[in-house]
C-alpha cells in the first residue's frame, strides 16, 4: 500500500495533466486519471504513465461518486477543460458547459465525499489587456474570451466553496505552457494543434506548409504578440508543490506560473528555425479574436511560498525538448 495519498487527476491524459501525473509518480504518489479522451492520449497513459485510467467526464456525477467511494482519494488535480481561445469565441456555450458546469459537478461530488483539496488549472488569460508588467496575481481581471471567462468563473466558485465548505484550493494561472519532458517520452500533441511552438515544429517536419502570424500591429517591439513561455516540466513540479502545500494544511491561494520573460511570435519562430536548422515559412494575417498584446507574469509568490524554481527557463531549451518529442512522435 502506498504511503502517500491517492490523487485524482482530471484531464490527466492531456498535455499538462500527463506531465503532472509523471511528476506525481516520481514523487511517490498514486494517481488515478479521469479523462474523456476527447483530447487525451490513451497510448501515453498505458505506455509511459502506467497508472489507472478511468474514461469518463467530470459532468458524470454518478461516476465521480463511485470513484470517491471506491478509492482513498485525498485531493484532486483538475486539468479537464476545453482550451482553444478562438473556438470559445465561436462556441461560448460549449465552453461554459464543459469548463464551468463540469467543474461544478466535480466540486459537488468532492464536497459530498469529504475531499477538501483541489489544485486547479487556471490561466493568465483572465487578466486580459495588462496594466502592469510583469503581471501580479492581484492584477484586475478582464477576460477577453469565453475560455478565459470560464476559468475566472471557476476561480470565483472555488473561493465561494472555501467559504461555504472549507474546500481549499490552489489556482495556478499559467502563462504559455511549452516544451516536453526531457526524456522525450511525453509532449504536446493536440488535435487540432493550436499552439505556436508545436505548430512551428510540425512545419519544420513538413507536416504543415506554413505558419500564420495573427496580427503584426500589437504594442510590442516587432508588432506581434508577446508571451511568457514556461516549460511544462516546470509547471508539473509546481503542481506537486501546490498539492503538498494543501496537504500540509495550507490555505487557499492563487499563483502565477511563468518565467517572467516575454518572447514575441516572431522571436519564437526564429528560435525554432535555429533549434531545428530548418526552414519554417510564416505568413502574416489579421489579428485573432480574444488575443491580448502582452502577457508576462510575476511568479514571485510561487517562488516564495512554494519554493518553486523553474529548471528550464530558456526558450531554446524549451523548444529543443519539444523538438526531440515531435521528431519521435511525428517524424
Amino acid at each position: 500500500m502506498s504511503q502517500l495519498p491517492t490523487i485524482l487527476v482530471t484531464g490527466g491524459a492531456g498535455y499538462i495533466g500527463s506531465h503532472t501525473v509523471l511528476a506525481l509518480k516520481n514523487a511517490g504518489y498514486d494517481a488515478i486519471i479521469l479523462d474523456n479522451l476527447v483530447y487525451g492520449h490513451q497510448d501515453l497513459v498505458e505506455q509511459v504513465l502506467q497508472v489507472k485510467l478511468v474514461v469518463g467526464d467530470t459532468s458524470d456525477r454518478a461516476l465521480l461518486d463511485q470513484l470517491f467511494a471506491t478509492h482513498n482519494i485525498q485531493a484532486v488535480m483538475h486539468f479537464a477543460a476545453f482550451i482553444a481561445v478562438g473556438e470559445s469565441v465561436k462556441e461560448p456555450g460549449m465552453y461554459y458547459q464543459n469548463n464551468v458546469s463540469g467543474t461544478l459537478t466535480l466540486l459537488q461530488a468532492m464536497v459530498a465525499a469529504g475531499v477538501k483539496r483541489i489544485v486547479f488549472s487556471s490561466t493568465c488569460a483572465i487578466y486580459g489587456e495588462t496594466q502592469i508588467l510583469p503581471i501580479p496575481e492581484d492584477h484586475p481581471h478582464n477576460p477577453l474570451s469565453p475560455y478565459a471567462a470560464s476559468k475566472a468563473m471557476v476561480e470565483r466558485i472555488l473561493a465561494d466553496c472555501d467559504r461555504a465548505y472549507g474546500l481549499k484550493s490552489v489556482c495556478f494561472r499559467y502563462f504559455n505552457a511549452a516544451g516536453a519532458d526531457p526524456s522525450g517520452l511525453l509532449g504536446e500533441d493536440h488535435k487540432p494543434e493550436i499552439h505556436l511552438i508545436p505548430l512551428a515544429l510540425l512545419t519544420a517536419l513538413g507536416k504543415r506548409e506554413s505558419l500564420s502570424i495573427f496580427g503584426t500591429d500589437y504594442s510590442s517591439p516587432d508588432g506581434t504578440c508577446v508571451r511568457d513561455y514556461i516549460h511544462v516540466a516546470d509547471l508539473a513540479s509546481a503542481h506537486v508543490l501546490g498539492l503538498e502545500y494543501l496537504l500540509d494544511g495550507g490555505d487557499s491561494e492563487v499563483f502565477n506560473l511563468g518565467n517572467g520573460n516575454g518572447f514575441s511570435v516572431k522571436q519564437v519562430i526564429d528560435t525554432a528555425r535555429t533549434v531545428t536548422g530548418r526552414e519554417i515559412p510564416a505568413f502574416e494575417c489579421d489579428r485573432r479574436a480574444g488575443d491580448t498584446s502582452v502577457l508576462v507574469g510575476s511568479s514571485s509568490r510561487a517562488r516564495t511560498i512554494l519554493n518553486w524554481t523553474p529548471q528550464y527557463p530558456d526558450l531554446d531549451r524549451i523548444i529543443a525538448h519539444a523538438w526531440q518529442w515531435h521528431q519521435r512522435r511525428h517524424g
